[in-house]
């Protein structure tokens, strides 16, 4: 966009005059009208790998633009055209002259800003916020940074609807480990901390920040740490102004004070009454200033997670200088990046110091880089980097700081991903655990992390206990984010999932269905996520017997993921391979062998030989084989993809232990019953050894040992071990009912 310098025959782009998280600001002249105007070039993350995405929030975009293009009031930015080219959106607006309130803060170097132009400008924001919220707009993202003042006083603000585009498109991508977005965090309120629907309500409390900010100095929560503030915001009341200032106005601190009630609930209930009560305070200040004397707000909810306790305010709020000031902000036209660097306090002499920036950069990285290894994966090296970094987080930043929560999840990840699910079951648990002990039960990360165990619980083949816990994220869900938010919508599938592995096939169906249909509704029929649910209705329908259905339902998943996301895509040759498992079900095992040689293939390009994915292409091929009678040929696949998976992802891994028992299935299907046997035995006890004794599967190796023994014509020993799998399957029903 930068290089084309015209958009559209009608936008000349002049010169950059701001760059941040969202893309860049241009000074442009409109060639058609003759005047000179701004242009925002947004830059949204992933549109050019998801087209049906693309498509989605391309709509988003023209919804949102239409919309605060046609705000009309003086103290909100004009915004006179939108539009796309080249594949990057963009929006029109008025070209002020001013400085933002950040930049004027940076001007005073940490001073408050006089208390006249304090009043002004809460008065001008609140009749602002009046107007807009009364056209049902949130703004989401009110900072000092999204607000201008004007050589004349004037104070508008800027971005109206873009937060919300932010959330839809993904200019604000970065998340925290727990999930949670990362706006600016000194002026996000306690609901969008925890992930709640949020209203006009919530731009009063962030409001409140700014005020806050604009009269002391410093924000209410100016501590040394994100996730400090944050936490700040969600449990701290925040310290009286007039400690701070003790010359502002009793009814000014009162109004602050009142907008940064934690319970959207107890604020003022819209912007009108704020217009009100600052035109009704001013008119009673007469003379000296009288200093407010409010007692602090009790704090309603706990204290401080223990990596927070002994955050110390920063230097705007002590008045003391930093060693370095930060230059003006650069974007101050621009939504900035999400997370605020903040400067480094020193230490104080009752604690230690914090730990060395460049030693957090670093483990930044090495999370970074088993991420990557999983990616790859290469689950087991990036289980024992996580394994490290959060061994060293959890020295230098605390065992239940969120980073170091996070590299625990993700060595809980890799080690449900290299068939160690009881380890995985344990990491989960203790995540859930520290996540909803510091950050609250309904807090995004602690959800995943539940969700999480739930899946590692079904694998484990506990699915009677996997239902309740998705159940009850579902309930949690539900209520915090809502019945269509995406996370909401993934919950429901897993339950779904789950459902039919309870047996509960109808139920199971009628569940996937209908996801499939919401996601469709909510995010495009051609979203991946809803590929994802119309592909585990293909999957239950087999289930169901119904391997007609199934085949066409995948074969049209597997062709809209090519058209999506292509054809090489790992969701798009996934569904082949289920293809195939749908031809071999319907007895066309030919037509099967033919789609695994041809898959095989590709997998072999795309991901290479000893690739798990290449691999299974390979189990289903050497499968079709059985089917067809070469066993010969069967058996040499099933010696060959077993030997590759036990290098690649070890012995006891759940699809290498699927190839040892297929080299046992051969051996029978060849008379060699006594080593089938010992084979069978292997299974049998790896898998108890792994998911214990009464797992579906390790109660179905000891199926395939009876029969053996029965056609070795050792009748008492299999009539003994088909009791005791009789048993156990009993006493597991029992427990799950």
């Amino acid at each position: 966009m930068a290089d084309t310098r015209l958009i559209h025959g009608r936008y000349r782009l002049l010169e950059l005059i701001g760059r941040g998280g969202m893309g860049e600001v241009w000074a442009a002249r409109d060639d058609s009208l003759g005047r000179r105007v701004a242009v925002k070039c947004l830059k949204p993350m992933g549109l050019q790998h998801d087209q049906a995405s693309a498509r989605v929030l391309r709509e988003r975009f023209r919804r949102e633009a239409r919309v605060a293009a046609a705000l009309q009031h003086r103290g909100v930015t004009v915004v006179h055209d939108f539009g796309e080219f080249e594949g990057v959106l963009y929006l029109v607006m008025e070209l002020l002259d001013g400085r933002n309130l950040s930049q004027l803060l940076q001007d005073g170097k940490g001073h408050p800003l006089p208390v006249p132009d304090v009043l002004d400008i809460a008065e001008q924001l609140s009749s602002a916020l009046a107007y807009t919220h009364q056209q049902g707009i949130v703004h989401r993202d009110l900072k000092p940074a999204n607000i201008m003042r004007l050589p004349d006083g004037t104070v508008k603000i800027l971005d109206f609807g873009i937060a919300r585009l932010g959330a839809d498109i993904g200019f604000t991508s970065r998340l925290t480990g727990t999930g949670i977005a990362m706006g600016t965090p000194h002026y996000m309120s306690p609901e969008q901390i925890g992930g709640a629907p949020v209203d006009h309500r919530s731009d009063l409390y962030s409001l409140g920040c700014v005020l806050y900010e604009l009269a002391t100095g410093a924000p209410p929560f100016d501590l040394d740490d994100a996730w400090a503030i944050l936490v700040g915001h969600r449990d701290t009341a925040p310290e009286p102004l007039c400690a701070r200032r003790p010359e502002l106005p009793a009814f000014f601190e009162e109004i602050v004070l009142d907008l940064l009630a934690k319970e959207p609930g107890s604020r003022p209930q819209d912007a009108r009454e704020l217009v009100r009560r600052l035109a009704a305070g001013r008119g009673l200040v007469k003379g000296p200033v009288v200093p407010a004397a409010l007692a602090p707000q009790p704090v309603r909810s706990r204290g401080l997670p223990s990596w927070a306790r002994g955050m110390t305010t920063g230097h705007k709020a002590t008045g003391s200088t930093p060693p370095d000031p930060a230059p003006p902000d650069p974007d101050g036209s621009l939504t900035g990046a999400w997370t605020t660097a903040l400067p480094p306090a020193p230490p104080a002499p009752d604690r230690p110091p914090p730990p060395p920036p460049e030693l957090l950069a670093e483990l930044d990285d090495r999370h970074r880089e088993g991420l990557g290894l999983g990616q790859a994966g290469r689950w087991a090296e990036a289980g024992e980097v996580h394994r490290a970094v959060a061994a060293e987080r959890a020295q230098v930043l605390g065992p239940d700081h969120p980073d170091t929560l996070s590299s625990q999840y993700e060595v809980a990840f890799a080690l449900s991903r290299t068939g160690r699910e009881a380890d995985a079951l344990r990491e989960f648990g203790l995540v859930a655990q520290a996540r909803a002990r510091t950050l609250g039960p309904d807090d995004p990360g602690a959800l995943d992390a539940r969700q999480e165990t739930a899946y590692v619980l079904g694998r484990l083949g506990r699915h009677f206990e996997a239902h309740q816990v998705y159940a009850s994220v579902l309930a949690a869900r539900e209520r915090v984010m809502g019945a269509d938010h995406p996370a909401t919508l993934r919950c429901r599938h897993n339950l779904a999932f789950n459902l039919g592995r309870l047996g509960r096939l109808e139920d199971a169906y009628r569940m996937a269905r209908d996801v499939a249909t919401d996601r469709a509704r909510v995010l495009g029929a051609g979203h991946p996520d809803t590929l994802v649910s119309r592909s585990e209705v293909a999957y239950v329908l087999g289930q169901l017997g119904r391997w007609v259905e199934a085949l066409q339902l995948y074969r049209e998943v597997a062709s809209a993921r090519a058209t999506v996301l292509g054809a090489d895509h790992p969701d798009t040759l996934a569904t082949r391979y289920e293809v195939g498992i749908a031809l071999g079900r319907l007895g066309r095992s030919a037509e099967a062998l033919e789609l695994y040689r041809v898959l095989v293939g590709d997998r072999t390009r795309v991901d290479g030989p000893e690739d798990p994915e290449t691999l299974r292409a390979r189990h289903g091929l050497g499968v079709n084989l059985g089917r067809l009678a070469r066993w010969e040929e069967a058996l040499a696949e099933a010696r060959d993809v077993c030997a590759l998976r036990e290098r690649v992802l070890g012995p006891d891994h759940p699809d290498t232990l699927v190839s040892r028992r297929e080299i046992a299935v051969g051996l029978g299907w060849l008379g060699r019953w006594t080593q089938a046997l010992t084979v069978y035995r292997q299974v049998a006890d790896a898998r108890e050894r792994v998911l214990g004794t009464a797992h579906p599967d390790a109660l179905a190796s000891r199926n395939d040992e009876a029969h053996c023994l029965e056609r070795l014509g050792r009748g008492a020993e299999a009539a003994a071990l088909y009791r005791r799998v009789a048993a156990l399957r009993q006493q597991s029903g029992s427990r799950g009912r």
